[in-house]
């Protein structure tokens, strides 16, 4: 499993990098004007460079399937490591799959996103997208558990070989990630201030404060062997 970092803070991205748990970034331009990014082009470039070879997904900020297609274009070519956030349907309904076929013909990268049912995760799977965005606390607004329709999306995957990969997204707590990772996610997009509460434990701490404890305790007493073992012979 891959964990991405939904965020366009290149600090925070930074700092998890150098950890070496982060395989990507997701964004959106409510995300990167959140974190501080007034140009979208540049803020888009620096993150792109950051990440090295790791994708990076921007999204397009129009519900015109044309208008898609040309910011999608546009987007790929500020670097190599960028894919296209195309919704799986605009906000009318409609249905945006051929967007997303056709960039994919065209060799563009496509993230098919705000996706909140198993069969809207397949069509675009048959339709091209290199991911399928599950949107888990979206789903479990509606009233579904997340947890079936991301084991059941990434069952279906597997049976047919189906190259898209599952990004499961709308994460609102640490459970969620547990939950997502179980059922089979391949990536998790995690919002950087949960990656501290994973990796932090209070039980932890107080094992390596006894750890610490005991290993000063028992390198004095060391030191007290060593000199008495030398004595005799220093004489």
């Amino acid at each position: 499993m891959q964990i991405f970092i939904d965020s366009a803070d290149a600090k925070q991205i930074e700092i998890w990098l150098a950890q070496g748990v982060v395989d990507g970034a997701t964004t959106n331009p409510s995300i990167m004007f959140k974190d501080g990014v007034t140009n979208m082009e540049e803020g888009a470039r620096e993150l792109a460079t950051l990440l090295g070879d790791r994708p990076l997904s921007v999204e397009v900020t129009s519900n015109d399937h044309l208008t898609m297609l040309e910011q999608a274009r546009t987007f790929a070519t500020w670097a190599r490591n960028i894919v296209i956030k195309i919704p799986i349907v605009n906000e009318f309904g409609d249905s945006c799959l051929g967007v997303i076929h056709k960039l994919n013909h065209e060799g563009i990268g496509v993230n098919a996103t705000a996706i909140l049912s198993f069969n809207q995760a397949i069509l675009a799977a048959k339709a091209g997208a290199t991911y399928v965005s599950i949107f888990a606390g979206r789903v479990a607004d509606e009233g579904n558990d997340p947890a079936i329709v991301i084991r059941n999306v990434r069952n279906w995957l597997d049976q047919w070989e189906s190259p898209a990969r599952i990004i499961v997204g709308s994460i609102r707590t640490v459970m969620d990630i547990q939950s997502a990772a179980l059922a089979g996610a391949h990536i998790i997009t995690i919002p950087p201030q949960f990656l501290p509460k994973m990796v932090d434990h209070r039980y932890s701490r107080e094992t390596v404060r006894q750890f610490v404890r005991d290993a000063e305790k028992t390198l004095k007493e060391m030191s007290k062997a060593k000199v008495q073992v030398a004595a005799p012979g220093a004489g």
